[in-house]
């Protein structure tokens, strides 16, 4: 035997482990000989050999003690073994591992001359034994010697297990020293620190956290933010809460208990500690909580399924819940529990290790007898438990005879099941990524012996540590075609399947397969979900559960922190003025965006209604109709006063001054029409230009009027010198001159600040106006008030020549216009600043017609009477005489 780093397993296991295995009981007594001795003597675990060229291990939780755990290792006084129980279920995983080998061993192209065998042993779920186990399968078969190699001839190359957390860490402690390679195919999540302490560990499911966040994803999905939290007692339970509870609570999830389920595989414990936990029993039927999320492996889920099977027989009200579980329990019962019905799990979800079905592990799984292999240690136990019969001769009044031809399909689900599970899926592609290895590492040493290069090592020969290299690279499909590869951290990449469990009677239940969660998948989108495919509990008649702490609020109203209570629980506020909140359950109500505005419940924004003067509403279609008509009747004027032009009337009152007073209202009148329709960047620039302009010209037109009217009247007094003034020159002088200071301020206008189209969404609260800034109010106001300036002037002038002598005198004719001209432009400011949208608009294009309308009508209806209706009174000898 060759000494294998006696140190490192002392410096693992501790001295305590090496005291107890020294005491072990050999025969019946106890002996004082060296443990080397003692231990070679040793007979192994529970467990299933089949011979090969290589071994492949593996480590199984098939059966565990209910009652006291074995003598040599809690209580070494102890003489008699407790009954063990066998977890039947976790039967599938060996027999998986016992497929994969038979199929390789089958196929002709692979690892040719090469047989490979297996070595499986039965941890108990307990830690020293775990211990004894790993030791043993690194000792020759049938010897356990820890240190020492007693057998090179059959070597385990590699192992398989465990299924638990606890165990596989166990067996990664041993393996790791000896570098042999440990693929777990049950959770075990390493921390980034601990990932180099465990080199030799490869993991077979993804890791545990990518289960929290599916978690998190479903209860979003569901709406679900009101649940109860259970775990078992023990450090991995308080772990999962340390981690799970701030992860809920930072996705605005709550937990309505938290309680920790007693972790328990012995029958004389579990009675007390079920009774005791029956008092949990009252807050779990809160009927606001509907939605369990349980951290808990098999022994656990017992002690919860007692609690459930028990309630009926205590008058309690059955419970009827969502159950999400983690994929540390695959529904499976220990044979003894049998009694236990399912249907109050009936509609759980659970993220479970993801399975297929490679071909003929059903048909394989029909074939197995008792006496299908003559080195499955475990079959006999299996067989008895799961048809409840011997298979001994010995008489048992409690059991009859195996008959050897039971059917494995006739098994309820939580005992044994025909699909290949996830867990079982693991050990299968373990299997295979294992011998791609030493295919591979086969194929290139054939390789390079041709080459007479011997670089490789004989796959015959090779050590467990040389196969690392090869693992950490495989890349192949397996036999239904999916791909299997592992990641940077040694992880197969993977998926989890989200599973519902329907019962089909009281004992049994069908897998179905709703969901995925892809660890792969971009963040956010890993959790795809089938709803229409997800059965409830019979007791919510197959509509979706609420579990909230309080009903939802409705829109209109936002969440308002409870004093004392968590956040998911909250009372409803409606929204303030000018908020709302369009979905249920809103934080905060928030504003509607600038173009919409809020319902009258709050409960919506509404897009606002675009609004400016249109040439199809009624106001504006009246105002083109004035002003095509002022236009039209200032046409016909014109007209009248260019065919009458040689007529004493029209000669009387400076004919050209006349024709430019008419041209000018004319664009007065057409310059309201820039003010009707949707505003743009054209018509907003011109509108008030033009209008401006034209009024100006109309006003110092008038002003130049009422000045030719009074110097032609002072030019009449003797020795008068204002008869060089009175002329044409002086009145276009005055006209120019008074138009050019108006077209001075809009130059300045149009240059420091010009008007621009404006959306004006907060004016009006449902309307959104579209209109004109002005740009500059200062000079908008300046060219308004250098208007007035004009108008005051003519109207001052006027006034005071009204009473002068003439039979065409227009002075006392202006200064009623001037005096209307001021009344409407007056009263404009006031309304134009009290007004908004189309109305200021409005105001503005009624203020310019009506001030038109009153130039063109006080001033040239009396003449147009005369020339039309009294023509005689239009001569030079009327206009004599009434002088």
């Amino acid at each position: 035997m060759s000494p294998i780093k006696k140190g490192k397993v002392q410096e693992v296991l501790g001295s305590l482990y090496f005291e107890a295995i020294t005491e072990m009981i050999v025969d019946g007594d106890r002996t004082t000989a060296g443990a080397e001795d003692i231990l070679c003597r040793t007979s192994p675990t529970l467990g299933f050999y089949e011979p090969g060229d290589l071994l492949i291990g593996g480590i199984t939780t098939q059966v565990a003690y209910f009652n006291n755990p074995p003598p040599f290792i809690e209580h070494p006084t102890r003489m008699v073994f407790d009954e063990p129980g066998s977890v039947t279920k976790n039967y599938q995983h060996i027999l998986a591992l016992a497929f994969a080998i038979k199929e390789l061993n089958e196929n002709p192209n692979f690892l040719p001359n090469i047989s490979l065998g297996l070595y499986i042993l039965n941890s108990y779920g307990l830690g020293r034994m775990t211990f004894k186990a790993t030791l043993s399968l690194l000792s020759a078969q049938q010897k356990l010697i820890p240190n020492f190699s007693c057998d090179n001839r059959q070597k385990v190359i590699a192992v398989i297990g465990g299924l638990l957390s606890e165990i596989s860490a166990h067996t990664a402690s041993i393996l790791n020293i000896y570098k042999t390679p440990q693929l777990t195919h049950g959770l075990f999540s390493l921390a980034k620190s601990d990932r180099k302490l465990f080199s030799s560990t490869y993991q077979m499911v993804p890791d545990e956290t990518y289960q929290y966040r599916g978690v998190v994803q479903l209860l979003h999905h569901f709406r679900w933010t009101w649940i109860g939290l259970l775990a078992m007692d023990d450090d991995n339970g308080n772990q999962f809460l340390q981690r799970i509870v701030p992860i809920l609570s930072d996705n605005s999830i709550c937990f309505a208990f938290i309680h920790k389920l007693p972790k328990s595989t012995y029958i004389k414990e579990m009675a007390d500690l079920i009774a005791k936990e029956m008092e949990l029993f009252p807050v779990v039927m809160d009927r606001k909580t509907n939605v369990f999320y349980v951290y808990g492996e098999p022994p656990v889920m017992v002690a919860l399924r007692y609690m459930l099977y028990l309630a009926p027989l205590l008058l309690l009200s059955p419970l009827g819940k969502v159950w999400i579980v983690t994929s540390h329990w695959d529904f499976e019962s220990f044979a003894i529990h049998r009694v236990l019905d399912t249907d109050t799990l009936h509609g759980a979800l659970s993220f479970t290790v993801h399975s297929n079905q490679p071909p003929g592990f059903q048909e394989f799984l029909q074939s197995i007898r008792p006496s299908w292999v003559g080195g499955d240690g475990f079959i006999q136990l299996f067989w008895e438990q799961v048809f409840s019969c011997s298979l001994t001769h010995e008489q048992d009044d409690m059991k009859k005879t195996c008959s050897g031809e039971e059917k494995l399909e006739s098994l309820p689900g939580p005992l044994f099941e025909m699909q290949m599970t996830g867990y079982s899926y693991n050990v299968y592609n373990a299997v295979y990524a294992v011998a791609h290895a030493l295919h591979n590492i086969h194929t290139l040493g054939s390789k390079y012996r041709k080459l007479e290069e011997d670089r490789r090592p004989d796959v015959q020969n090779i050590k467990p540590w040389q196969l690392h290299n090869g693992l950490r690279r495989i890349l192949f499909n397996n036999s239904v075609g999916e791909t299997i590869q592992f990641n940077q951290d040694r992880e197969l990449v993977s998926v989890y399947d989200v599973t519902n469990w329907v019962t089909v009677s009281n004992t049994s239940f069908a897998r179905l397969i709703v969901g995925r969660l892809d660890p792969q998948a971009s963040t956010g989108k890993e959790l795809t979900l089938s709803d229409d495919k997800i059965v409830w509990h019979r007791s919510f008649n197959q509509v979706l559960p609420i579990s909230v702490c309080n009903d939802p609020c409705q829109p209109g109203y936002s969440k308002t922190k409870k004093e004392g209570e968590k956040f998911c629980c909250y009372d409803c506020s409606p929204c303030p003025e000018g908020m709302v909140s369009e979905n249920k359950d809103m934080d905060v109500c928030v504003k509607c965006p600038d173009d919409h505005y809020p319902s009258e419940r709050h409960h919506q924004c509404i897009l606002k209604t675009t609004i400016y003067l249109s040439y199809k509403e009624t106001l504006g279609l009246i105002f083109v109709m004035l002003a095509l008509s002022f236009s039209l009747v200032t046409a016909l004027v014109l007209g009248t006063f260019m065919k009458y032009k040689n007529t004493p009337i029209v000669k009387a009152n400076n004919r050209s001054l006349t024709y430019i007073l008419l041209l000018s209202l004319q664009l007065c009148f057409l310059s309201s029409l820039l003010f009707i329709g949707k505003p743009r960047k054209v018509t907003c620039l011109l509108r008030q230009i033009t209008f401006s302009l034209s009024f100006c010209v109309a006003l110092s037109s008038v002003l130049a009027k009422t000045f030719t009217v009074v110097l032609a009247f002072m030019a009449t007094k003797p020795g008068s010198h204002m008869k060089k003034w009175v002329g044409k020159k002086l009145a276009h002088t005055i006209v120019l001159s008074g138009s050019l200071i108006q077209a001075v301020i809009c130059t300045l206008w149009v240059c420091i600040s010009p008007p621009f189209p404006q959306i004006n969404m907060h004016s009006q609260p449902r309307e959104i106006i579209l209109e004109c800034n002005e740009g500059s109010t200062v000079m908008f106001y300046c060219v308004l008030g250098y208007l007035g300036f004009l108008a005051l002037v003519s109207f001052t002038v006027a006034f005071l020549a009204r009473k002068l002598p003439g039979s065409f005198n227009e002075a006392k004719f202006i200064t009623f216009s001037m005096l209307v001209f001021c009344s409407v432009w007056f009263s404009f400011v006031p309304s134009y600043l009290s007004s908004n949208g189309k109305f200021m608009v409005a105001v503005e294009i009624f203020s310019i017609l009506s001030s038109g309308a009153g130039l063109l009508g006080c001033i040239f209806s009396p003449k147009c009477y005369i020339i039309l209706l009294r023509p005689e009174l239009n001569s030079r000898e009327q206009m004599i005489r009434k002088n």
